[in-house]
Formats: structure tokens, C-alpha cells, sequence
């Protein structure tokens, strides 16, 4: 066994960790990061936010074609061809894995392809193709993120049931797919094969699709959702599946039906953290009875060797604010004074239209007895929208009624995750509807709908005749 030593070790090589690692080693420490895979990425580059996003540019582009006949233009049905946009999908993420390890390299850091297991608070284990390793560290970030959750009635090893991985092989079209969780992964994939001629039915256990976020940004959402989907049952339970060698029999609770068959599921109903088999046991970081490292504002376990960041300490589970705490977590071990302590993290479902939120939400403030003014603007009003056939957009500000202040913002529309930005600015510089107001934004553009939006908080909106409420 070989024995190795490194200032920060950095175990898991996703969004958080790689941006950590190279961090640091922009910083001149001696870095080293360990992941299973052929080069940096994680789940988001090899399994996740890249090739599902691939994906959902096709789909898009298949309904826009159908949308151009309402403007004179038409188009033949699509030719799909399955093999070639899987490998234009691999083909992405291949391109950008690639160039993370040439970058990794060119940053000096050392980067070790294999299976991490904490030995001590200063020593991991590493097993690796050419036999086990060991690594003495000084310090090291925990980055190891999280998988799919699975149901125990469901029979996860067959190969007609799909979780967000397996979704992405694109191994055939299933004419009947039923998808298990109408959160966003479970939307952003079933749009996916609602485009290329599935039937779609999505299961949700709530009374509403993305539970948690507000209705008037889902409402969009909702409607292009029931003209895609084959059917979307709410307030609805899956109780049972069954492969019966076929097809999939599955039971309901509470839907329109009591059971129906399926050529393919996809379960989609969250994500658990990648704490157990770590070895933390061998350490002093405490994993609560959700699974996730506890850590303080500084991503410090209770271990003072060892930071954690990213999925696997909790929510919300998203690539940029692992990205954002391995870097807070490198410039405290560098001895700065620092905290991560955001304003607000920005959330985004890549559907079509988009939904994007930063910040309080409405219902985040009535929950906790917080007075705010909420101000929006429809997309009916917005001539870019109307260019581009996306009136049913929306975007709202969420207002301190004393101060003015920017507390929230939500968009639901095209290029929401886009839009977001600015919105998440505003409230990371503790801006006021009134700064929003007078910023010209270039016309004709989608983000004039933030700055109507400060103009509807003062009854003064050009496009939208809505005096202020006294």
C-alpha cells in the first residue's frame, strides 16, 4: 500500500469539490481530490444538470416547431434518432469532464481516480485500480453529494423502472411512462419524453405540482403541463408496483384510477445524502438522523480537520451553492474571515416555461407571519413575449413594505433561470423596488419584466394599468 501526503484533501469531484480543489490550488496549496470518476464533474456533469439540460433543449425545440404553425411557419414531424442524441448528449459531457481534468492538471492538482473511507481524522484510504492507497491530510472537504431516493414497494431492479440516472440512457421511448414525483426532476424529465412521443402520466401526492413553491409561478407551468402530459393525477399515491414481466402494474390511492400498467417508471420523488461508507465514524463529524453531515456556517463538522459541503449537508440540494460553500470552505481553511451566509440561493426547474424563484417566497412569508407587499408583472403586457410566444409568464417581486427593500423574486416563463440573476443581485446588494425601477433595462426584452415589476410596486408600470393601493 502506498502512503501519500496532501495539505487538503477534497473527497468527491462534483460542482462542490472540483471548485474547491481548484480553489485552493489557485491559492497555491497542495491540493489533492479523490472521485470515482475518469476526471472532475460528479453527478451534475456525468448524470445530472448537464445532460438533462441537453436533453431539454431538444424538447424544446420540438415544441417550438409546433408552435411556428401558429405563426405560418411549418414543419415536418421530427425524424428521431435515439443513438445519435445519445451521443450528442455523451458528447457534452464528455467535452466538459475533459476539460475539468485538463484544468485540474494545469492547477496542480493532484487528482486520484478511486473510493475514499476515512481511517482517522487525518488519513483516508483510498481504493483504486492499481490496489489501495493512503493519504494523510491536514485538512479535507467532504463533497461526496447525494443519490436518488427509492420506494420499498418498488422493484427497483428491473430494468422497466427508471430513476434520474437511468432516465438519461435514453434506452428506448416507452409508449406508457409513468412518473413517480411531480417535483422538478420529475417534470424536467418527463417533458423530456413527452417530446419525443411518450405518454406521460406524472403521479403527485400534493394538491399541487413543485410543492413549496407559489402557486402563481407553478399555475404556468400547471397548464402547459396538462396539454403535454397524457395526465397528471394529484393529490395521488402510488401504492404498489409490480413487473409482471410485460409491463409494470401499478396501484394508486386517491387518483382517478386504481390501477393502470405502464411500459416504464420513473421514480423522481428527491434525493438522500452520500454520507454512509465515508468512514466518518472514524472521526469526529456528526451525520444527524437525515443522513447529512452537520456543520456550522463556516462548513465546519464537529471535526476540526474535516469542512463538508454541498448535498450531502443538507438543503437545499443544488450544484451552485456547493460550488459557492467549497469555496467559503477553502478561504477558512486559508485562515480568512469568512462565513457562508447568503441572502438567498437561487432555485430553477428547466421545464418549459421555466420556473425560477431567489429569496423569501410568498409562501415562505405568510408561514412565517412576515409583512411584505408583493408586486407583479404579467407577460401579456411584455412585447418580447408576445414575439416569442410566451405571454403566460410571470414575473413578481416579494417587497418589504418598509424599507422597500428586494426580499424575493420569482419568474415563471422562457429563460427564467437566466432572468433570476439580476433578481438575486438585487437582494444580495439589498437593493429597493425603487433601484429595480430606475435601471433601464434594453428594449424590447424579457428583463423589462423585473423592472415593470418594481413600477407595478409603485402603480407607475407603462405596459400595465394598476394604480397603487392606498
Amino acid at each position: 500500500m502506498s502512503e501519500l501526503k496532501t495539505d487538503l484533501l477534497v473527497l468527491g469531484g462534483g460542482p462542490g469539490g472540483y471548485a474547491a480543489a481548484f480553489l485552493a490550488g489557485d491559492m497555491g496549496m497542495d491540493v489533492t481530490l479523490v472521485d470515482v470518476e475518469a476526471n472532475p464533474g460528479g453527478v451534475c456533469l456525468y448524470r445530472g444538470c448537464i445532460p438533462s439540460k441537453a436533453l431539454l433543449h431538444l424538447a424544446k425545440l420540438v415544441h417550438e416547431t409546433e408552435m411556428a404553425s401558429n405563426w405560418g411557419l411549418t414543419f415536418a414531424p421530427p425524424q428521431i434518432d435515439l443513438d445519435r442524441m445519445r451521443t450528442w448528449k455523451n458528447e457534452v459531457v464528455e467535452k466538459l469532464t475533459g476539460g475539468l481534468g485538463q484544468l485540474s492538471s494545469r492547477r496542480k492538482v493532484k487528482y486520484i481516480r478511486g473510493r475514499g473511507t476515512f481511517k482517522s481524522s487525518g488519513q483516508l484510504e483510498i481504493a483504486t485500480a492499481d490496489g489501495p492507497q493512503t493519504l494523510n491530510f491536514a485538512h479535507a472537504i467532504v463533497a461526496t453529494g447525494s443519490h436518488p431516493t427509492t420506494l420499498p414497494f418498488v422493484p427497483h431492479e428491473s430494468e422497466r423502472v427508471l430513476d434520474s440516472t437511468s432516465a438519461l440512457d435514453l434506452k428506448d421511448i416507452p409508449e406508457r411512462l409513468l412518473v413517480i414525483g411531480g417535483g422538478y426532476i420529475g417534470l424536467e424529465l418527463g417533458s423530456v419524453y413527452a417530446a419525443l412521443g411518450s405518454k406521460v402520466t406524472v403521479v403527485e401526492m400534493e394538491d399541487t405540482l413543485l410543492p413549496g413553491a407559489d402557486a402563481d409561478l407553478v399555475r404556468p407551468l400547471a397548464k402547459r403541463m396538462d396539454a403535454i402530459m397524457h395526465d397528471v393525477w394529484l393529490k395521488t399515491r402510488v401504492t404498489s408496483v409490480t413487473d409482471t414481466g410485460r409491463d409494470l402494474k401499478v396501484t394508486f390511492e386517491g387518483g382517478s384510477t386504481d390501477e393502470a400498467f405502464f411500459d416504464r417508471a420513473l421514480v423522481s420523488i428527491g434525493r438522500r445524502p452520500n454520507s454512509k461508507g465515508l468512514g466518518l465514524e472514524a472521526t469526529k463529524a456528526v451525520v444527524n438522523q437525515h443522513g447529512f453531515i452537520e456543520v456550522d456556517n463556516q462548513l465546519r463538522t464537529a471535526d476540526p480537520r474535516i469542512f463538508a459541503i454541498g448535498d450531502v449537508v443538507g438543503q437545499p440540494m443544488l450544484a451552485h451553492k456547493a460550488s459557492h460553500e467549497g469555496r467559503t470552505a477553502v478561504e477558512v481553511i486559508a485562515g480568512h474571515k469568512v462565513a457562508f451566509e447568503p441572502a438567498g440561493i437561487p432555485a430553477v426547474v428547466f421545464t418549459d416555461p421555466e420556473v425560477a424563484w431567489a429569496g423569501l417566497t410568498e409562501n415562505e412569508a405568510k408561514a412565517q407571519g412576515i409583512q411584505v407587499e408583493v408586486a407583479k408583472f404579467p407577460w401579456a403586457a411584455s412585447g418580447r413575449a408576445l414575439t416569442v410566444g410566451a405571454t403566460d409568464g410571470i414575473t413578481k417581486l416579494i417587497i418589504d413594505p418598509e424599507t422597500e427593500r428586494i426580499l424575493g423574486v420569482g419568474i415563471c416563463g422562457a429563460g427564467a433561470g437566466e432572468l433570476i440573476a439580476e433578481g438575486m443581485l438585487a437582494i444580495e446588494m439589498g437593493a429597493t423596488a425603487e433601484d429595480l425601477k430606475l435601471t433601464i433595462h434594453a428594449h424590447p426584452t424579457l428583463s423589462e419584466t423585473v423592472m415593470e415589476s418594481a413600477e407595478v410596486f409603485f402603480g407607475q408600470s407603462t405596459h400595465v394599468y394598476r394604480p397603487k393601493r392606498k
